[in-house]
């Protein structure tokens, strides 16, 4: 989230990490480019008119990269001319303020669906069906009840499988930058996710390794076929 006014960053991201979408924030261009630099993002939520480095040379920065990071540019011009030039810059969307909240966070998770080598929209192992768009989980035909953080950590498994991921993977995939290494936050989260999913355990833990899920690769969509082990 690059947006100079501090009070609505700060809003925003709030809003997004409760939808279990690992958010970071930047006040100016500069500072953004900095995090672009160390940090590998889905999507940037762009707005044009700011300090440092313009919202516009910014759209054209990450446009040139070669990991292709999706953008939205969230901004107060409205006019047609402002849209077709963001589009023309590299922006893959352009959202005018006011805005919904509930649009940005969809607008947000197609362009990140949209993303070059994005995984399928459907995830399954063990019974366990995930569906990225409907945001629904099921096992065995039974839909499941799970919070943000429980879809959150369960869907960056079946992306991963059948690698591992550690605690601290799955704190800056779900969480956020700034989350607490240190905290039990996981670990609770896992086992709430393993309680809903219930036996057989669909989630292993390798000690001094990190979590997977059990038995291997997880099925990805039926238009992607079986997901290769990596």
């Amino acid at each position: 989230m690059v947006e100079d006014a501090r009070r609505l960053a700060a809003v925003l991201v709030e809003g997004l990490r409760d939808q279990a979408i690992a958010a970071d924030v930047a006040h100016d261009g500069l500072e953004a480019a900095a995090k672009l630099a160390v940090n590998s993002y889905d999507v940037v939520v762009l707005d044009r008119d700011l300090p440092g480095i313009h919202g516009d040379t910014l759209c054209q920065m990450i446009a040139g990269r070669d990991d292709r990071v999706m953008v939205l540019m969230l901004t107060a011009a409205d006019a047609p001319v402002d849209r077709v030039s963001g589009l023309t810059l590299g922006a893959d969307d352009y959202l005018t303020k006011p805005f919904h909240f509930p649009e940005l966070v969809l607008r947000i998770r197609a362009l990140a669906r949209r993303r070059p080598a994005a995984a399928p929209a459907t995830l399954r192992a063990l019974g366990v069906e995930l569906d990225t768009i409907r945001r629904t989980v099921t096992r065995d035909g039974r839909p499941l009840d799970l919070s943000a953080k429980e879809f959150a950590v369960l869907e960056a498994l079946l992306r991963a499988s059948p690698a591992h991921l550690s605690a601290e993977d799955l704190l800056e995939q779900v969480w956020d930058e700034h989350a607490d290494p240190f905290t039990n936050t996981v670990l609770v989260t896992i086992g709430r996710l393993r309680r809903k999913l219930g036996e057989p355990s669909v989630i292993a833990t390798t000690p001094r390794v990190g979590y997977r899920i059990a038995g291997g690769d997880a099925g990805q969509g039926t238009d992607a076929g079986q997901a290769a082990g990596r």
